[in-house]
C-alpha cells in the first residue's frame, strides 16, 4: 500500500529557522506564523521590514525573515513612518505590544494614525506587562491581579482599559482596524484573515492598517495554557469585542472579501 508523504504543512518563507524563547502556552508565536505566512503568500518577503518594538515583541526580529529594525520602547511607529518615508516602495510592520503600544507608546500610535501612514501594525493584546514581570497595563481588565494590582484593578485606582481599536476608529486617518482572538480554530482563520487584510491596505497604499489580537500570556495571569485560551474567550471578548472597525479597501472595491466573511 502506498503511503502519500506528501507535506501537509511547511515553514514559512517568513520564519527564520529559529527555536522561540516564549513561554509555553504563548500565542506571540501563532501571531508570528500567521504574519509570516501572510507575507509569504502575498509575495512580498523580500521587500518587507519588520519594526520590533520593547516587551516579549523585542525577539520579533530573529523570528521574522526580514530585515528589522529595533525601535526603543513604544517608538515602533515613529520609526515606521520614517522607514516608509524614506523607502515607500517597502512593505513596513510593527509588531507591539499592549504596555508599549497602549501605555508609552499611545501619543505615536495616535498621531501616525491619525496622519494614516502607510504602515500595517500588529498589535498583541495580552492584558498585562508580559517582559517586566506581569505589571498592570493599559488593557488590564478590571478585577484583573497583576504585580503592581495585587488585589486587582479597579477603576477608582487606575481608571478604565483602553480600547484601543474603538480610539482609533474616532480618527480620520485609519484606513484599516479590526481586532480578533488567538484562542479557537474558527478565530484562528479569522485572525489570519484580518493580518492579511492589514497586509492587503498597506499594499495598495491605503494607509494606517491596525490589527489588534487579544492574546494569552499564561505565565502572568497564573493559568494553564488551556486556561488561558478560555480566559480569553470568557473574559477578554466580552470586553474586547471583536470587530472589523473600518476597511477602506471593502468600501473601494464591492469584489473584496471582508474578513469577517
Amino acid at each position: 500500500m502506498a503511503t502519500d508523504l506528501r507535506p501537509i504543512c511547511k515553514q514559512p518563507a517568513g520564519l527564520t529557522d529559529t527555536e522561540m524563547r516564549y513561554c509555553p502556552g504563548c500565542t506571540h508565536g501563532t501571531a508570528h506564523r500567521m504574519v509570516a505566512e501572510v507575507i509569504e503568500e502575498l509575495d512580498i518577503v523580500q521587500r518587507t521590514i519588520a519594526i520590533a518594538t520593547v516587551g516579549c515583541s523585542v525577539y520579533a526580529y530573529e523570528y521574522f525573515n526580514t530585515d528589522a529594525i529595533q525601535a526603543s520602547h513604544g517608538r515602533g511607529p515613529a520609526v515606521a513612518t520614517g522607514v516608509k518615508r524614506v523607502l515607500p516602495d517597502s512593505i513596513v510592520f510593527t509588531y507591539q505590544g499592549d504596555g508599549d503600544l497602549a501605555s508609552i507608546g499611545m501619543a505615536e500610535i495616535v498621531h501616525a494614525a491619525a496622519r494614516g501612514e502607510n504602515i500595517t501594525v500588529v498589535f498583541i493584546n495580552n492584558a498585562v506587562y508580559g517582559m517586566t514581570q506581569g505589571q498592570m497595563a493599559p488593557t488590564t481588565l478590571l478585577g484583573q491581579k497583576t504585580t503592581t494590582t495585587p488585589r486587582g484593578r479597579t477603576p477608582a485606582e487606575a481608571g478604565w482599559p483602553i480600547r484601543m481599536c474603538e480610539l482609533l476608529d474616532t480618527l480620520d486617518g485609519p484606513a484599516y482596524l479590526a481586532r480578533e482572538a488567538l484562542s479557537t480554530p474558527p478565530r484562528l482563520r479569522r485572525a489570519k484573515r484580518a493580518i492579511r487584510r492589514a497586509f492587503e491596505t498597506q499594499v495598495a497604499g491605503l494607509g494606517f492598517a491596525m490589527v489588534e489580537l487579544l492574546s494569552t500570556c499564561p505565565t502572568w495571569w497564573s493559568m494553564t495554557p488551556v486556561e488561558a485560551v478560555h480566559h480569553i474567550e470568557e473574559a477578554m471578548v466580552p470586553y474586547y469585542p471583536l470587530n472589523v472597525f473600518r476597511d477602506r479597501l471593502a468600501e473601494g472595491s464591492p469584489q473584496a472579501v471582508s474578513p469577517q466573511s
